[in-house]
């Protein structure tokens, strides 16, 4: 487990590498710099924590012990050809890529590491042009907007919270709260006080109380899944590309690191059917894994783990196989029929393209 050293051993190896690293800064739009703070900032946006940083070089920590020290995945003599490294523009996620990648990587160099900007938070690339994407998360946000303006006690909590801090309710609103107090929750930091008043639990209580409730119906409504699919096909797709590459025998980017966000994640597991999964956590992670069968080498294999649990057979693509097969592994054939064609059957389109375009009957 990472301990105090260990952040301070990063801290001082960032500070170290900021003069190599500000191209970083102009190639990758990188918003806010790099400096690493723990404060919680009102409803603003927020940069890394030291407590986030810690929980990443937490991550890289099992992650190494699992893929290097145990699978041999990389060696000491990596290769920056063997990595496909992807971040947004925000400094935190940056910072939580680099955090996870110094206990990842053996022997760990600044100067091997080629990070890629990613402008778009669902990381559609080339592939964003999408109308009836656009259309079902505005179906979705109205969905959201109705739900919010039926509960009563959820408005007068953000009218208390928004003269407590000083700015007017719609704004406050639009800051997604849930966010900001979180980060103080999560922090055991005690919520903020101005001179007006002070935020407490009972204003967490029933802002979380309404979240849940809104997860329920997302689920049960479908919108925000029909998003998920065309949301994330792009993404899944070039998943599914790499892994037959390296399936076919090519050795370069064997591993791949997306730093992302809760938008990121949470339309991924809505699309993989995995609708056990709550809303993303703070140092949330999904792994994708590729295995190749030792006696029969053309046959290969995936396992998905999300937070360190294998959530393999809750996909909508694998659970009918886990009844019928003693392997714990989902064959990448079903992987894939899921990314090329089986996504697009509810739009009735057998398309990324069309799926895109065709309205609903």
């Amino acid at each position: 487990m990472a301990d105090a050293p260990s952040l301070e051993a990063f801290k001082a190896r960032l500070d170290v590498a900021l003069g190599s690293l500000v191209w970083w800064l102009v190639t990758l739009y990188i918003a806010g710099g790099l400096k690493l703070d723990d404060r919680c900032g009102p409803f603003q946006p927020s940069k890394k924590s030291l407590s986030g940083v810690v929980q990443h070089l937490r991550n890289g920590q099992l992650l190494r012990e699992i893929y290097i020290n145990k699978h041999k995945l990389l060696l000491n003599d990596w290769t920056a050809k063997q990595l496909y490294l992807e971040t947004t523009g925000k400094s935190r996620t940056l910072q939580s890529a680099l955090a996870l990648l110094y206990t990842f990587l053996p022997d760990f160099d600044w100067k091997k590491i080629n990070m890629r900007h990613q402008w778009s938070t669902i990381f559609c690339s080339g592939s964003c042009d999408c109308p009836m994407r656009n259309h079902y998360l505005e179906e979705e946000q109205r969905r959201q907007y109705s739900l919010r303006v039926k509960n009563s006690d959820l408005e007068k909590i953000y009218v208390d919270m928004a003269k407590i801090v000083g700015i007017p309710t719609r704004q406050l609103r639009a800051s997604n709260p849930i966010d900001s107090l979180l980060c103080y929750f999560c922090h055991n930091v005690s919520f903020p006080c101005t001179k007006t008043g002070c935020i407490g639990m009972e204003h967490f209580k029933v802002i979380k109380r309404h979240q849940l409730e809104d997860e329920r119906e997302r689920q049960e409504k479908k919108l925000y899944f029909l998003y998920a699919l065309l949301a994330t096909h792009p993404l899944l797709n070039q998943t599914v590309n790499r892994l037959q590459r390296i399936a076919e025998g090519k050795k370069e980017e064997i591993f791949v690191l997306r730093s992302a966000h809760d938008v990121t994640l949470s339309p991924v597991l809505s699309a993989l059917g995995i609708t056990e999964a709550r809303f993303p956590r703070f140092a949330a992670r999904l792994v994708f894994e590729l295995w190749q069968d030792g006696k029969r080498p053309k046959e290969h294999f995936i396992r998905i783990l999300y937070n360190g649990a294998d959530v393999t057979f809750q996909t909508s693509f694998c659970k009918d196989y886990y009844k019928r097969s003693s392997k714990p592994m989902c064959p990448l054939e079903k992987f894939v029929s899921f990314v090329k064609r089986d996504m697009f059957l509810v739009f009735n389109s057998t398309s990324y393209y069309d799926a895109c375009r065709r309205r609903p009957l």
